[in-house]
């Protein structure tokens, strides 16, 4: 099968010719259609879990991808043959991953079904980014009346992270440059704040003196956070994608941090899929391009901000 792989830490991504897996007992084994990017893929490759799980190479980069059941493994009862799928196939024990035109998965991990009106290539901009933004707005609390301020906002975790918190019935600030601050709002953002025109800090407090209920922060750092911090009132919630976050500090303060810990399942991505199918959830694709033109594509994307998702049609 065509893959796109690494032969080893560090390497630039190349279309690889692979064996195809097969399914073991409770796997299943999916003719994939389409792949997501993430940014976490190629810091996977980069060495992130480096030490942390066992990597075999060839390792195919990516996780997110979609497709239809080619097979089942012994004990799965919840998939058949035919069957259209979305979900997270990163495997990196065994070099597998979701760049490549086939994918295996648990069938009690993170897949699910996709509804009749969803799309492929749609439906491989899901999972990672819009179960983090679900997790990021669960775990905030995030509820109606609140003012839920995002940093980050244009990429793919931030732009279901606006919608998801809209849903809830907040009042969405969402960080953004002028030329996507309307698609920010559009998705259900009240305000956006230009992140290059000045600290974001005084320019929300420009607006809302008193302050926020709860910040998610996808973006910055340990060392810019604190300039966040003091816009969060005293029972609010701060949450970060980037373990950027010292939670012991901010309960002095009376405000929660929480630096997430995502939880990928198969339940969470139905929910999703009924959003999508429902128009509760919109999938912004920035490009949609070959498989076999990812390795440039990636190594294109490592230079330039995210605007929306990537999808490669397989």
């Amino acid at each position: 099968m065509r893959a796109v792989a690494v032969s080893d830490f560090g390497a630039a991504p190349e279309l690889m010719d692979l064996p195809v897996p097969s399914a073991g007992p409770g796997q299943v084994l999916v003719r994939l259609r389409a792949a997501g990017y993430n940014p976490f893929d190629l810091k996977l490759v980069d060495g992130a879990l480096r030490g942390a799980v066992e990597h075999h190479f060839p390792l195919i980069v990516g996780s997110d991808a979609t497709g239809e059941v080619e097979m089942i493994g012994e004990g799965v009862s919840g998939f058949r043959p035919g069957d259209r799928v979305y979900g997270q196939f990163m495997r990196p024990p065994e070099g597998l991953g979701g760049y490549a035109e086939y994918g295996l998965a648990d069938a009690g991990g993170p897949i699910a079904k996709m509804p009749e009106g969803m799309l492929f290539e749609q439906a491989a901009a899901v999972p990672t980014a819009s179960m983090t933004a679900y997790n990021l707005v669960a775990d905030g609390r995030v509820d109606a009346g609140q003012t839920v301020l995002i940093v980050g906002g244009t990429g793919g975790v931030g732009q279901s992270a606006v919608q998801l918190a809209a849903d809830q019935g907040a009042t969405v600030i969402a960080t953004a440059a002028p030329a996507e601050a309307d698609v920010i709002r559009y998705l259900g953002a009240s305000e956006t704040v230009d992140h290059t025109a000045g600290p974001i800090a005084d320019q929300v407090l420009a607006h809302h003196p008193d302050g926020v209920d709860a910040i998610i922060d996808l973006v910055t750092p340990p060392d810019g956070i604190a300039a966040l911090t003091g816009l969060v009132r005293p029972g609010g919630t701060m949450l970060s994608t980037i373990g950027a976050l010292d939670p012991d500090a901010l309960a002095a303060r009376e405000i929660r941090g929480v630096n997430l810990r995502n939880a990928p399942s198969g339940r969470l991505l139905r929910n999703l899929a009924d959003m999508v199918d429902g128009d509760r959830l919109r999938i912004r694709i920035q490009a949609q391009v070959p498989l076999s033109d990812a390795p440039a594509v990636l190594k294109e994307i490592r230079s330039r901000p995210a605007r929306g998702k990537t999808v490669f049609t397989i």
